[in-house]
């Protein structure tokens, strides 16, 4: 990680703020009250990293209950996403989530990683196969078929609460919705909760919930939201992840005659959907800044949090 990623943490948590340490697991965390929480991903360049220092500056005050860490697949971020994971979880007392992609692994690259993380006290990890690079040559699959197997291998030999992704309008590799619910129940059940892709129409939270109960799993779902500011670059993650656009919210971001109104069309329809989904239940929020400040905090203010 470049110096001036490190200083920026020194100089802005160290002598800031008097942060207290965090144990709390997530799973605790949801069983007490509703969370909310973010995600960041490892920058790939020095103007990235500046602007995700700049966006951890503005948000890490909100103090959210957890915060996220994305991993490429076969650990193409393996490095970045470890030294903002160890930043993090020395200077925040938020409970720190490290994603952890299964392909192209072997059992001992695994362990390697995850006895790097336990070291610097994560007691939580968001367990998920991964994707194939759409731009390189494909990886191998590994010791690890579906992230079943991974969570298997990591209740048998580590003490961990785990996590693992959820798509409310099925994955786009499943052959028919059934098989994608079914192997999907499979999987958040043996986790300790679900982190949700983004989504824009309650209904389709809450329709995945009931197959999820009717299939008995009791797990607790965290919906993610996303507020959107760039419509071409949600729609990407869209056509990768699964998913729908609402014509609408396309239509109305699209006629925006600036950055500042599509930010508040982007905002304004995320704070509704959220205020939907806290009425139905959710048992948290995950908010996809996509390393950005702007549009989150907005959020968050219209929603009553303030930062500390």
């Amino acid at each position: 990680m470049c110096t001036s990623y490190l200083i920026f943490f020194d100089h802005l948590l160290r002598c800031t703020y008097e942060w207290e340490k965090s144990l709390t697991l997530i799973a605790d965390l949801l069983s007490q009250d509703t969370t909310f929480s973010f995600e960041f991903y490892p920058p790939r360049s020095e103007k990235g990293t500046k602007q995700l220092m700049t966006t951890m500056e503005h948000l890490l005050p909100y103090n959210p209950s957890f915060i996220s860490v994305t991993y490429g697949a076969g650990g193409s971020s393996r490095q970045q996403t470890l030294d903002i994971v160890k930043e993090l979880k020395h200077n925040t007392r938020s409970t720190i989530l490290p994603h952890l992609t299964c392909i192209g692994h072997t059992r001992n690259e695994i362990k390697s990683l995850i006895n790097q993380y336990i070291d610097i006290g994560i007691t939580d990890i968001l367990a998920l196969h991964g994707d194939q690079p759409k731009d390189s040559v494909a990886l191998p699959e590994g010791d690890f078929r579906f992230a079943t197997e991974l969570i298997d291998f990591l209740r048998t030999n580590y003490d961990l609460t785990l996590g693992v992704a959820a798509h409310t309008e099925g994955h786009p590799a499943a052959s028919t919705r059934l098989n994608d619910l079914d192997h999907q129940s499979s999987k958040i059940r043996a986790a300790d909760f679900a982190i949700t892709q983004f989504f824009f129409d309650i209904d389709h939270y809450i329709s995945f919930c009931n197959e999820m109960e009717k299939r008995n799993v009791g797990t607790p779902i965290i919906p993610g939201i996303i507020p959107v500011t760039n419509p071409a670059e949600v729609n990407r993650m869209i056509e990768l992840a699964g998913g729908t656009f609402p014509k609408k919210l396309w239509e109305e971001i699209n006629s925006a005659r600036n950055q500042e109104e599509r930010q508040f069309v982007g905002v304004n329809y995320a704070v509704q959907l959220i205020k939907q989904l806290l009425s139905a239940g959710a048992p948290g929020i995950h908010i996809y800044p996509m390393n950005r400040w702007q549009a989150t905090e907005e959020l968050l203010e219209h929603l009553g949090f303030s930062p500390h």
